[in-house]
């Protein structure tokens, strides 16, 4: 069988960091937004389009209040920031920021 015809397995979604109790998580990557469907989120039970790393619907606000509320088994990466992306280029005045 050549594979025509089969959808392609994504890669692998790797984590970052873990922000500490009381930051904000960065998901910036568009693989956390489930544009199809919203699922029961995890921790609260309400829909959400919203998805961790490993593929868990969950809200990024209650990721957050969870990795508060658990700051020991946060560090386990549950719940986990982007990868920071390495500058494209080194630019004077080329960021983050428009």
């Amino acid at each position: 069988m050549t594979g025509r015809g089969r959808k392609k397995e994504k890669p692998p979604f790797e984590p970052g960091l873990i922000p500490a109790p009381g930051q904000l998580l960065v998901w910036r990557d568009g693989q956390h937004f489930d544009r199809w469907q919203d699922l029961p989120c995890a921790l609260c039970g309400q829909p959400t389009p919203m998805r961790s790393h490993s593929g868990e619907p969950v809200h990024k606000a209650c990721a957050e209040d969870w990795i508060t509320a658990n700051p020991v088994e946060a560090r386990l990466g549950r719940f986990a920031s982007d990868l920071t992306p390495k500058p494209k280029s080194k630019s004077k005045g080329q960021g983050d920021h428009s």
